[in-house]
């Protein structure tokens, strides 16, 4: 069972993987329903899972009434994903995560004729109580995709910044895009308002300057 209590009004580093460290996205599609899902589960209001038969650039689009929580910052990896969130109302994570995570297994498991759990237990949550703590979280969660560019990187460095940085400018499954300027209908997953300014007043060049410099302080010391 989870030890950390959620309470309103403050910020958790919320993850979880797949079973056994199985698999959870094996393809395109399936990283793109889970995405669908980060903005249509995060709403007041049930939903009908029929929506997400339509074209992904459509689900964006469709209105909420209200949001459960606030998501800061997100990443999809192969058998896990780690979000950045804000509990705004009682009881608003948990009533999430338990729409996001049960929506996307039943999705899976009848796609890959599969039974049974899919994700390791309940979700695990740490409580986020610095200011210092958020804002490297924000930078170690958008930073999980080099591991796919570069294997070793914690322990040999990058051998590209440049390379790096665009690797990570361009990964989809991700929020850092949205926060380097591109333009894309899955912005509406994040409520940056309920962060730090950092999170909605930084220029595109500052958010790249402060990948660089995790990235240039990367071999051996980082994570």
């Amino acid at each position: 069972m989870r030890k950390q209590t959620l309470a309103p009004g403050e910020f958790y580093h919320i993850y979880s993987r797949g079973v056994d460290r199985r698999d959870i996205f094996m393809d395109e599609d399936d990283r793109d329903r889970f995405m669908s899902l980060l903005y249509l589960a995060n709403n007041n209001q049930s939903f009908k899972i029929r929506e997400l038969g339509r074209k992904g650039n459509t689900v964006f689009a469709l209105s909420k009434q209200g949001e459960l929580c606030a998501i800061g910052a997100y990443v999809l990896m192969t058998n896990h994903f780690h979000l950045l969130i804000k509990e705004t109302q009682e009881g608003g994570i948990t009533k999430f995560l338990h729409s996001l995570l049960t929506s996307y297994s039943k999705y899976f498991n009848k796609k890959y004729e599969r039974t049974g759990r899919l994700f390791e237990s309940t979700f695990r949550a740490e409580w986020v109580n610095m200011d210092e703590y958020l804002k490297y979280l924000f930078s170690y969660i958008h930073l999980n995709p080099i591991k796919t560019l570069y294997p070793k990187w914690k322990e040999e460095g990058i051998l590209d910044i440049q390379k790096a940085q665009t690797f990570l400018s361009g990964y989809r499954y991700s929020s850092y895009p949205d926060y380097v300027g591109e333009k894309r209908e899955q912005s509406v997953i994040l409520h940056t308002s309920e962060f730090p300014e950092y999170f909605s007043q930084w220029n595109i060049n500052e958010y790249k300057k402060e990948m660089g410099e995790w990235l240039e302080y990367s071999k051996g010391k980082i994570f």
